[in-house]
C-alpha cells in the first residue's frame, strides 16, 4: 500500500480494574469507565478507539457494539471499532446489521475487526462445538465478505441453512462497512484475510515486531495473487504510557503480571517474571515507557512493517481507571504527535 501517515489507535478489552485501595470494581462501573476513556481519546486526538469482546469474569465487555454506540453519542471524530468481534460464535448477518447501525449513529465512524478470539468461552456459551472452530470462522468470514458488497446475498455452507438471494438491511452511507481481520501470525490466517479482501490486523503480543515481516510480505503477495487490492496492514500490541520510563514500568508490572499469570495458569504457562517483562519492554512487544520512548518504538515498528495502523492495547490487567486515563491523555497529546513527526522526518 502507498505509504501514508498511519492511524494511531487505542484498544481495550475492558479489563476489570481496581480502585485506589486495590479492590476490584464491578463490571457496570468498568464499562462506564471505558466510555469515559473513549471520550477522552476523542478529545486528545486519538484516531481510533477499539473495544474487545470477551465472555469471562476478568473482562467486562461482552457486547462491544453497545459500548461503541454509547461512545458514538459522546464523541465527534474518532473511529469506533472492535478488537476483536468473535465472528466464529456470532451470526455474520447480525454483526453486519449491528455495525451498520453503529455506522449510522456515528455518522460513518464505525468499523469492525473480525477474529476467532484468543479465548473459547463463547463456544459453549452459545451452544457451538469447538470441533468446528476452523470451519465456523471460514464460512462466516466468507458470508461477511459478501455482505460488505451490500447487494443481494446468497450462501450455502455446512454451518447454517442455505441463504437464498436476500437483501440485508440497513446499508451504510459509504456502501460498505470498514472491516479488518485479526491475525495471530499463522500463514493460513494471513492468506485467508487476503483472499477475502480484508485489511489485516496483526496481534503482536510477544517478541520483536520485525519477526512478523514475512507475514506482511506473504499478505502483500497474496493480495496481488488474488487481485483483492492494495489493502492496509495494522498492528495491535500491549503497552502503557506514563511520565517517565520507570514510572510506566513500575505502575504496569504488578497488574500485567496478575493478568498474565491468571491466563497462564489456565493454559499451562509458568508465571512471568520481572526479567521477562523488562526484556519485552526493551526488545519485544511491550510498548511501555515515557511518551518519547513509546513514540520511537511505535515509529520503528511502523517503518519495519510498512504499517497503515498501530493500535496500543493500553489496558493490561487491573490498572486503576485514573492511570488508564492518564495513559490515554499522554498517548493522544504526546505520543501520537511525536510518532507523526518522526515518520514525517523520514
Amino acid at each position: 500500500m502507498t505509504n501514508v501517515t498511519p492511524e494511531l489507535g487505542l484498544d481495550t478489552f475492558g479489563d476489570v480494574t481496581v480502585d485506589e485501595s486495590g479492590t476490584p470494581l464491578p463490571h457496570h462501573q468498568v464499562i462506564r469507565d471505558v466510555l469515559e476513556e473513549a471520550v477522552l481519546a476523542d478529545q486528545v486526538g486519538v484516531d481510533v478507539f477499539n473495544v474487545g469482546e470477551h465472555h469471562r469474569d476478568d473482562f467486562a465487555i461482552a457486547a462491544p457494539d453497545i459500548v461503541l454506540a454509547a461512545a458514538a453519542s459522546r464523541t465527534a471524530r474518532i473511529k469506533l471499532g472492535t478488537a476483536v468481534t468473535v465472528l466464529s460464535s456470532d451470526d455474520p448477518i447480525r454483526v453486519y446489521q449491528r455495525f451498520a447501525t453503529l455506522d449510522a449513529l456515528s455518522n460513518g465512524r464505525a468499523e469492525v475487526t473480525l477474529g476467532r478470539g484468543s479465548f473459547t468461552e463463547s463456544f459453549p456459551l452459545f451452544g457451538l462445538d469447538l470441533a468446528d472452530y476452523e470451519v465456523l470462522f471460514e464460512e462466516k468470514l466468507e458470508l461477511f465478505a459478501a455482505l460488505r458488497r451490500e447487494g443481494p446475498v446468497s450462501f450455502s455452507g455446512t454451518t447454517r441453512a442455505p441463504l437464498q438471494p436476500t437483501q440485508v438491511h440497513p446499508h451504510t452511507a459509504a456502501g460498505s462497512l470498514p472491516a479488518w481481520v485479526g491475525v495471530g501470525g499463522s500463514p493460513e490466517s494471513v492468506v485467508r484475510a487476503a483472499r477475502h479482501g480484508f485489511p489485516m490486523m496483526l496481534a503482536i503480543i510477544g517478541g520483536q515486531a520485525q519477526r512478523f515481516a514475512p507475514f506482511v510480505d506473504l499478505y502483500r503477495r497474496a493480495t496481488t495473487q488474488f487481485g483483492t487490492g492494495d489493502l492496509a496492514v495494522g498492528v495491535h500490541s500491549p503497552g502503557f504510557v506514563a511520565a517517565t520510563d520507570s514510572d510506566a514500568q513500575e505502575l504496569l508490572f504488578p497488574h500485567f503480571k496478575a493478568n498474565r499469570d491468571r491466563i497462564g495458569a489456565e493454559r499451562g504457562w509458568p508465571p512471568t517474571s520481572r526479567i521477562e517483562f523488562d526484556q519485552e519492554v526493551r526488545h519485544g512487544a511491550l510498548y511501555v515507557g515515557s511518551p518519547d520512548t513509546v513514540a520511537h518504538k511505535i515509529a520503528d515498528t511502523v517503518r519495519a512493517l510498512g504499517l497503515q495502523r498501530f493500535d496500543l492495547k493500553y489496558s493490561n490487567g487491573p490498572l486503576p481507571h485514573s492511570q488508564l486515563m492518564e495513559c490515554v491523555r499522554l498517548y493522544g497529546e504526546e505520543v501520537a504527535p511525536r510518532v507523526r513527526r518522526l515518520l514525517a522526518d523520514d
